[in-house]
């Protein structure tokens, strides 16, 4: 009998994420994907697990350099991080991400917030961006509560210089959380946004870029991969217009009146869609956005977590140092 038929595979995501034709979804070992070797680890920097949404059972790893421990401690800018994996991959715990963050409260330094949110196709989008609102308003209590906020926090957080950042799928989140920032959607004060930053942003659109139709040689994330990650991800029946996939899609409303705090984009020239990313700080720019664009050449997409530790990543941790800190002599910006 037809109705007595086994559950089959309806789509496979690189043999670790499966989703079955009842609408189940078997997972296997990501770490097949990522590096063979250990990374190694960064002295001098702490980090804990804090639960931000008990109902969800979601964490923020929280990073900081030991230095900053104390009450007589200078404090830090706060950089939020979410993880890549186009939104059906990845956790905050995987080495490549731990590596990226605690180079990054070293030597920024900075307190670090990489976030742990839903993964489609289980938890469909806006699944991970409502998550990732969560999370501000979590951080916004952390503010309120002053010195009864988590210790490291109080000790160390300067919640009134507060970066959003991501990468791939994590900086279109960090994209979409700025708008709702921005636009007074998500209140946060006393937090206060004061940049945003997209490391090899995953963005999308129903027609193919140039760099799509025609990919450099070599891609680490091919653009089939890119459209099985939104079609797994996005909600049953969206195209790659949807606007979470592309902000200036038909359907995405204007950029143009959105007060935006300054924007890092970080863009390897490497990558399959590396014009989606030139195309975004473009449109920015010619909308009167603060804008820095920082390109990579040669550079693979998730260059920052697939080498965490190469001459590139060197390069970009130089480059968002200045970015955070550029802040220091322009308070009001």
């Amino acid at each position: 009998m037809a109705g007595d038929t086994a559950p089959h595979v309806v789509e496979d995501l690189l043999g670790v994420v499966q989703l079955l034709s009842d609408g189940s979804v078997v997972r296997g070992d990501e770490s097949v994907l990522g590096p063979k070797e250990p990374l190694p680890d960064v002295p001098g920097v702490e980090w804990k697990d804090v639960v931000y949404h008990a109902a969800h059972g979601l964490r923020v790893r929280v990073y900081r350099p030991a230095s900053s421990s104390g009450t007589g401690s200078v404090k830090l800018p706060v950089l939020v991080y979410f993880h890549g994996g186009g939104y059906c991959l990845g956790s905050f715990a995987q080495p490549p991400f731990h590596a990226f963050c605690l180079r990054s409260a070293a030597e920024l330094p900075a307190v670090v917030l990489s976030v742990q949110y839903r993964l489609a196709p289980e938890h469909r989008l806006p699944a991970a961006i409502d998550d990732g609102a969560q999370f501000l308003s979590w951080l916004r209590c952390q503010a309120e509560l002053g010195a009864g906020a988590d210790p490291w926090l109080a000790e160390s957080a300067d919640f009134a210089r507060t970066f959003i950042s991501g990468v791939s799928a994590g900086a279109n989140l960090a994209h979409h959380l700025t708008i709702q920032v921005a636009t007074a959607r998500l209140p946060v004060s006393p937090v206060r946004v004061v940049g945003y930053v997209l490391l090899s942003a995953f963005f999308g659109g129903a027609e193919r870029t140039a760099s799509e139709a025609d990919p450099p040689a070599g891609v680490s994330l091919p653009v089939e991969i890119c459209e099985q990650l939104w079609h797994m991800s996005l909600p049953v029946g969206a195209s790659r217009d949807h606007p979470v996939a592309n902000p200036f899609g038909s359907e995405s409303p204007s950029l143009a009146p959105v007060e935006l705090p300054p924007a890092l984009v970080v863009a390897p020239l490497g990558d399959v869609l590396r014009d989606r990313v030139l195309g975004y700080a473009a449109r920015l720019k010619d909308m009167g956005k603060d804008v820095e664009l920082a390109e990579f050449e040669g550079q693979q997409h998730g260059f920052s977590v697939l080498q965490p530790f190469g001459q590139a990543a060197d390069e970009l941790m130089r480059v968002l140092r200045r970015f955070v800190y550029q802040g220091d002599t322009n308070a009001e910006r």
